[in-house]
């Protein structure tokens, strides 16, 4: 018999349906999965088992199916001690521009993650009338904190409608495979133009039927589904609301009956879910026959609306509607730096005087040698709306070590830690920012974390009706850094908690990889058995960390944006190729446009 191109043997399986932990050989030819051998159950020392009553009713497409064990490959990888899991599925990521200029797409890529998905809540460039590029971008700007500069010279805009869009996407070659949804709030700009953008009037029944009729078209050509924002939280840079945020449940409806018509997409929704307006999400799932996918997560304000979400969801499933929620593995919290969007100094007239315009280590050096400059940026505080601002977030911030704490506790705070010294809370946030020359960060939490844990976070982990998102690769640039968030799931969740319960980490991939996956339609990943897709990550997990995020000015205009890296994956395999060796990208750039559902006959 011939070779198998590669062999991987001695691993600890974990195959993404959620079944317990194996220890196994897997063959790969080509892209494909061609032999999985088990040899036995797993055990990982450590880490919360699989209770089997989760188990019930979940498919192993291992067992009596189970091949004999491969032979030889012509490469072959030692894996004992290694986790082996299909490679991880991102669906809310915002590299939409990002795509189109680069191919390597990190930080996901250095975090197992080998799709990704993007054109959430709405935003995105494409479809795109000749000139109107400068609002989509001040609309991205605004929204998800990608800076208009970047984007102005980083994207040619040589597109107008979403299939030219997609066929930019894929001229470029990417490490990881990518996939498209078609934003709402681009759809009813190019049909409406300046108006859909002004909220003070609806489209006409024929500008409803141009949306209807691009929706369709997008689909076909291999759009993943369509996306839309009905939050007040998302603003242009100009201050206007998302433009979507107006439209009239005629709008939403008319859009539901073009997916019927399609026949496919996934219906994607960031709302502030308002009175009835479950009820209107609902009716567009039901018209449109597709799923539904909205954000879920904790507010402040309204720290118990997230469950109520979740029990609507569960009564429209119980329906027989496809739905589900995406959640995050951590809090969501914004970063503080010197060379963060979020400076607290930065708007201080001595930073202005002494500061402005310097290198962070010039920064650095300049506060450890000028002791007055240090007691003005501490004791002349302007009184401000922003100086208050300011003082709200550094009462509930935290300090980020060099290996990050994402379920600080409140007594850790720098506000407790200023107060038992007898200093103000400015001072505390200036020494921690100094540190590493410049480089400190602070970590202020302000979703998903009103109880000040992630026991919130957990529940909705261990729901069967939510998935994994919202980690918005490639948007947030200045502020937050979730990409990294399935390397937390594994290493928090599993390994690490001491706030409260872990998780079973074979039910924790199956949220990153199957469900995720499945959520989408993409049903030839996600999983790993023979005939599936060969997306495969290898983990060391008791060497898994999560370093502090750090800035890299590798943008185009020499845009600045955070990055987290991570130490513990030996390899990660997209399509059959290694991409990814000892945490270090190989080159490769197997990575494809992933244009509309998958299937395969093993799922």
């Amino acid at each position: 018999m011939s070779a198998h191109e590669l062999v991987i043997r001695g691993a600890t399986l974990i195959d993404g349906t959620g079944a317990p932990a194996c220890i196994a050989d897997v063959a790969i030819d080509g892209q494909t999965v061609t032999a999985v051998h088990r040899r036995g159950l797993a055990s990982i020392e450590g880490i919360a088992q699989v209770d089997p009553a989760q188990m019930a009713g979940l498919a192993d497409p291992g067992g009596a199916r189970a091949s004999a064990a491969p032979g030889r490959g012509h490469r072959e990888i030692d894996a004992q001690g290694l986790l082996l899991t299909p490679g991880f599925v991102d669906i809310h990521t915002h590299y939409d521009g990002q795509a189109i200029w680069d191919s390597q797409l990190a930080p996901s890529s250095v975090h197992g993650v080998t799709t990704a998905l993007f054109g959430n809540c709405g935003v995105g460039f494409a479809p795109l009338r000749p000139g109107a590029a400068d609002f989509l971008i001040n609309l991205m700007e605004g929204v998800e904190d990608i800076p208009g500069t970047v984007l102005a010279e980083g994207l040619p805009f040589d597109w107008e409608s979403f299939p030219q869009y997609l066929d930019a996407l894929e001229r470029l070659p990417h490490v990881i495979d990518i996939g498209a949804q078609m934003p709402h709030s681009a759809l009813r700009c190019y049909a409406m133009g300046e108006r859909g953008g002004d909220h003070a009037e609806q489209p006409s029944a024929d500008e409803r039927d141009l949306m209807a009729r691009l929706l369709e078209e997008a689909l076909h050509a291999g759009a993943l589904g369509l996306t839309t924002s009905r939050t007040t939280k998302h603003k242009a840079r100009d201050g206007r609301h998302t433009p979507s945020l107006t439209a009239s449940e005629a709008e939403l409806m008319s859009l539901a009956a073009a997916m019927r018509r399609a026949g496919r997409g996934v219906l994607e929704v960031n709302s502030d879910f308002g009175p009835g307006e479950f009820e209107i999400l609902e009716q567009a799932a039901r018209v449109s026959g597709r799923p539904l996918s909205v954000l879920l997560i904790q507010v402040d304000k309204s720290p118990n609306l997230w469950r109520e979400t979740l029990d609507q969801i569960h009564a429209g499933r119980a329906k027989g509607l496809d739905m589900n929620a995406q959640v995050g593995s951590r809090g969501i919290g914004v970063l503080l730096g010197f060379e963060a969007s979020l400076n607290p100094f930065g708007g201080h007239p001595a930073w202005r005087e002494a500061l402005s315009g310097l290198k962070r280590p010039e920064i650095a050096a300049r506060l450890r040698a000028d002791a007055a400059l240090r007691r003005r940026l501490i004791d002349e505080r302007p009184d401000n709306k922003a100086t208050r601002y300011l003082s709200g977030m550094l009462e509930r911030a935290f300090e980020m070590a060099a290996v990050p704490d994402y379920e600080p506790d409140a007594a850790n705070s720098i506000s407790v830690q200023a107060a038992a010294r007898g200093v103000s809370v400015w001072e505390v946030a200036l020494e921690l920012l100094m540190a590493d020359d410049g480089q400190g960060l602070l970590l202020h939490p302000f979703e998903n974390y009103t109880g000040g844990d992630l026991e919130v976070v957990r529940t909705m982990l261990e729901d069967p009706a939510t998935v994994m998102g919202i980690g918005d690769g490639g948007a947030h640039v200045g502020t937050i850094c979730d990409a990294s968030g399935p390397t937390f799931l594994l290493t928090h969740w599993s390994r690490d908690r001491h706030r409260g319960p872990r998780l079973a980490i074979e039910r924790l991939v199956r949220k990153q990889t199957l469900d995720s996956a499945r959520a989408y339609g993409l049903l030839d990943r996600g999983m790993i058995a023979a005939g599936m897709r060969a997306d495969l990550n290898l983990i060391d997990l008791p060497a898994l960390t999560l370093h502090r995020p750090f800035m890299a000015h590798d943008l185009p205009a020499g845009g600045k944006r955070f990055l987290q890296s991570a130490s513990g994956y030996r390899h990660t395999f997209v399509a059959g190729v290694e991409t990814l060796r000892d945490d270090r990208l190989t080159g490769a750039m197997p990575g494809r446009l992933v244009r509309g559902p998958r299937s395969t006959q093993t799922a």
